[in-house]
């Protein structure tokens, strides 16, 4: 397995950045008043809010849905959990704010009608190169949150006892959005807890060989990160039918000619109704440009680019989490074998947080979300009720819940993402034996191993 290399997160790097983000705190909606929701909201996909995964968390961010979990029996506890976790809300990256931009300024520059008079009288670019993907207000507030959430899902494992002895454990990708959400997630944790914030020794540590993995999977970086041949389907897409009939329609509503608007232009217009919703709650004119036979096809779009670049499209895709598939099966490993010889976990919670791109490729090495029959260019029409849906998968916040526990039986093990229980293909109980988990996977747990599936000379 790979060295694992791991460095301690200084807190300077937090203030640091707090300070010079500080500004952001206008930008979110902070008002007695519901927030109006854009009609295409559930189709933004991983630019998505974690709400719109889990509905009900609209009318109280705190609650918990126990209708969606099922649970052993009475007489089994919880004696481990593993909490793999995407951050939270954040800016654009550079490229997206790039199309955004190239976009906005088309209209001011080339629409006369007055179907965006709102925008060009009151509306003015305020994202920035500089903001590349950084985690903004609402993102923090959404690890806070899912923290709180957790201590009411998993309340004798997330105790204060567990904390200030450590076997609460905090690991991060080095991305500032993923530390910045897990020191979030540790504030959620203190102050739901009520705890005083002086544990020095409760810092979260830097893992990019884990939460990173793709990075250093050369495989995959060849064949795929850096191959524009591995997408052809979503360029197909992007010039097929559907697309161009989106693209005709924006003509339409702002009257100019057909050529001015391309695939990439409605993709700016679409980024900026779902950045301005995601980030500062706003319902922005934006998003009057699409009707939701349009979102419903740009969300096939981002779905196809998911599907080809980080799930079933490439068999490496979903090998190049090997390691994390590994480091989470050791641990549950080494959680049963401290039980059956004392009785005690040194690791009650590891709390992991990463990327997308970090949880959908595990995902789909577990056989989740796998549809019949595979996303295309060519069957949109057919995939409507498909469930690789991205922006249930991997909205912000997005979470792979996994718990152990003790049972007169023998260990079980549950498995919910985003707080909802799910029964892992090829199994038939929700919360089945942690010994017929294993088997399930044998082939991976025997195999699967990081180095050799990401040499560039492995078939």
């Amino acid at each position: 397995m790979v060295k694992q290399v791991v460095t301690t997160v200084c807190f300077v790097l937090f203030h640091c950045i707090i300070s010079y983000w500080a500004f952001m705190s206008s930008c979110s909606i902070h008002s007695s008043t519901k927030t109006i929701i854009p009609a295409i909201a559930r189709y933004f996909g991983t630019k998505g809010r974690y709400e719109e995964a889990n509905t009900y968390l609209i009318d109280d961010i705190l609650a918990i849905n126990n209708s969606l979990v099922t649970l052993p029996s009475s007489n089994c506890r919880e004696i481990h959990l593993t909490a793999i976790i995407r951050h939270g809300t954040r800016f654009p990256t550079t490229k997206n704010f790039q199309k955004m931009r190239e976009f906005y300024n088309f209209v001011v520059r080339d629409v006369t009608s007055n179907s965006l008079s709102e925008i060009k009288s009151q509306w003015a670019m305020w994202y920035g190169e500089d903001m590349d993907g950084r985690l903004v207000d609402k993102g923090r507030a959404d690890h806070r949150h899912l923290a709180q959430r957790l201590i009411k899902w998993f309340p004798s494992l997330l105790t204060q006892d567990n904390v200030r002895h450590g076997r609460v454990k905090l690991i991060t990708s080095s991305k500032h959005r993923c530390v910045n959400s897990t020191i979030a997630f540790r504030e959620g944790l203190i102050n739901g807890l009520s705890m005083e914030d002086s544990l020095d020794e409760f810092k979260p540590v830097v893992n990019d060989a884990l939460m990173r993995y793709f990075d250093q999977c050369e495989r995959f970086v060849k064949e795929v990160e850096n191959n524009k041949s591995a997408l052809e389907e979503v360029k197909h897409f992007n010039e097929g039918p559907e697309m161009k009939r989106v693209t005709e329609k924006m003509a339409d509503r702002l009257e100019v000619p057909y050529a001015s608007i391309t695939d990439d232009s409605v993709e700016g217009a679409f980024f900026l109704c779902a950045y301005e919703f995601t980030i500062r709650a706003l319902n922005s004119p934006w998003c009057q440009l699409f009707d939701e036979v349009d979102a419903q096809v740009m969300e096939y779009s981002s779905d196809l680019k998911q599907y080809w670049k980080r799930s079933y499209g490439h068999d490496i895709n979903s090998k190049s989490s090997c390691i994390l598939f590994h480091d989470l099966f050791h641990r549950l490993d080494q959680a049963v074998a401290q039980i059956n010889f004392n009785g005690t976990v040194s690791e009650a919670v590891t709390v992991q947080v990463g990327h997308a791109e970090t949880l959908l490729p595990l995902l789909t090495l577990l056989e989740m979300f796998k549809d019949d029959t595979p996303l295309s260019s060519t069957n949109f029409a057919n995939q409507q009720n498909r469930i690789f849906r991205s922006g249930n998968i991997v909205p912000y916040t997005a979470n792979l819940l996994v718990v152990l526990y003790q049972c007169p039986e023998g260990i079980r093990m549950g498995v919910r993402l985003n707080e909802k229980s799910l029964t892992l293909p090829g199994l038939t109980e929700p919360v089945p034996l942690y010994e017929d988990v294993k088997n399930r996977y044998r082939a991976l747990l025997e195999g699967c191993d990081q180095e050799t599936v990401c040499k560039m000379n492995n078939s």
